[in-house]
C-alpha cells in the first residue's frame, strides 16, 4: 500500500526537523558545544559531531524515504536522551524553566510523530546492498 500524501508530507517535515538542526550544529558548533558543556555532557565535542552526523543523515533518510522505521525509532531514542540530558527543566530556576519545559514538551510531540511514522512504516532489512533505494522500491521488489 502506497503511503498517503499526508504521511509523506509528515515524514519530510520530520526529516527537516532533524536535518536543519544538524546543519546548524556544524555551522554553529561553538555555541552548541558550549550548551552541551554547561549541561555537563561528557565527551561533548565528539558527541556534538556524532549528533550532527546523525541529524543530517537521519534527516535525509526520512526525507528520501529510506529505512524510515529504523530511523524513526533511532530518533525516538535520540529525543529521549536530548530531553533528559539537555532540557532538564526540573533542575533549573528562573526564566529558563518555562523555555526548557516548552522544549521538553515540544520534543514529546515530535517523539509522538516519530512513533506514529515508525508504526505506519514497513520494516526492511538493513543490508550493504540496496541501502540507498527507497523503502517503497524495495518493498515493491519483494512483493
Amino acid at each position: 500500500m502506497a503511503p498517503s500524501v499526508t504521511v509523506t508530507i509528515g515524514r519530510v517535515l520530520l526529516g527537516l526537523y532533524f536535518l536543519v538542526p544538524g546543519l546548524s550544529k556544524v555551522a554553529g558548533s561553538a555555541d552548541t558545544l558550549a550548551y552541551m558543556q554547561v549541561h555537563g555532557i561528557p565527551f561533548a565535542e565528539p558527541l556534538l559531531w556524532f549528533s550532527a552526523l546523525v541529524n543530517i543523515v537521519g534527516g535525509l533518510f526520512l526525507i528520501l524515504g529510506r529505512h524510515v522505521k529504523f530511523v524513526a525509532y533511532g530518533f525516538v531514542v535520540y529525543i529521549l536522551l536530548v530531553n533528559v540530558l539537555l532540557h532538564d527543566f526540573w533542575t533549573m530556576e528562573g526564566d529558563i524553566v518555562a523555555r526548557e519545559t516548552q522544549n521538553f514538551v515540544k520534543n514529546l510531540g515530535i517523539l509522538a510523530g516519530l512513533l506514529v511514522l515508525a508504526g505506519s512504516s514497513a520494516a526492511r532489512k538493513i543490508t550493504p546492498t540496496g541501502w540507498w533505494r527507497s523503502d517503497g522500491a524495495v518493498l515493491r521488489d519483494q512483493a
